[in-house]
């Protein structure tokens, strides 16, 4: 039997957002599929799985209410874009031979409803994140990096157990509303984006923060940045175009290194 080796990835500026002509539908159905699969081997290389547990989303670029995600009990390291689901509004799979995470699609479908800018949406159960989100408290301004949160995450102070239902994932997505991340309560982390690479260096970002903050505060009292200081960061390491070099850096070497991720 003849095999043949997976397409390369598709060669971007870093400087740069991706583009792509009206009429190349398939070709950004393809970077936003990779990039969601090189995400779940870069979360798997942080150590970001746990069981089952834990999910990335992207939106279809052609039907707006369909978004690509992981199935279920499938182990970050292992999955290939050949994996990803295409679910749609009504959880239906209508791309893929494997099951989902029910409470992947509460949580995901309502906030891919309600925030039509969001292409990407991260969540999973880390370490530092979790112990964060057990203080009930929003990050403090504390180092720069911690500053693409300012004033741009919320804390979801309630607690029901797996989100089950639809109400659930809807007050989340209401409590969200436009900021790019959330904590959520004795739960974990959240964090969305334009492009994939956004939401997953993001959710990257916000768990250092809380294992940054969790680090200074057990040796003392943290100086908390001024409002000045921190709008100043803000500005810096909340760019977008940062976020996806940055994603890229990762994701490159997971192409070069795991390239049976594009299979």
């Amino acid at each position: 039997m003849t095999t043949h080796a997976p397409d390369p990835a598709p060669e971007l500026d870093l400087d740069e957002a991706p583009t792509f002509t009206s009429a190349s539908v398939e070709e950004q159905r393809l970077h936003r599929k990779r990039q969601l699969a090189a995400a779940f081997r870069i979360f798997a290389r942080y150590g970001y799985d746990e069981g089952v547990a834990g999910h990335l989303t992207a939106r279809d670029p052609e039907l707006a209410d369909h978004f690509w995600v992981n199935p279920y009990s499938v182990h970050f390291s292992k999955i290939k874009v050949s994996d990803l689901l295409l679910v749609d509004a009504e959880g239906r799979i209508v791309h893929g031979a494997r099951r989902t995470n029910k409470a992947a699609f509460w949580i995901h479908s309502s906030i891919h409803d309600a925030r039509p800018d969001v292409v990407a949406v991260a969540h999973a159960h880390t370490l530092h994140g979790r112990a964060w989100a057990a203080l009930d408290r929003p990050l403090d301004p504390i180092v720069q990096e911690s500053c693409a949160f300012w004033g741009d995450h919320v804390l979801f102070d309630e607690y029901r157990g797996l989100v089950l239902e639809q109400d659930e994932g809807q007050r989340i997505a209401a409590r969200l509303a436009d900021k790019r991340a959330a904590i959520l309560r004795h739960h974990g982390l959240l964090t969305v984006g334009r492009t994939v690479e956004e939401a997953a260096w993001w959710f990257i970002t916000m768990n250092r923060a809380c294992e940054m903050q969790l680090l200074a505060e057990a040796a003392g009292a943290p100086r908390i940045m001024t409002d000045e200081e921190a709008a100043v960061a803000h500005r810096q390491f909340g760019s977008a175009n940062m976020a996806r070099n940055n994603f890229r850096l990762l994701s490159s070497l997971v192409f070069e290194e795991e390239p049976d991720v594009l299979g």
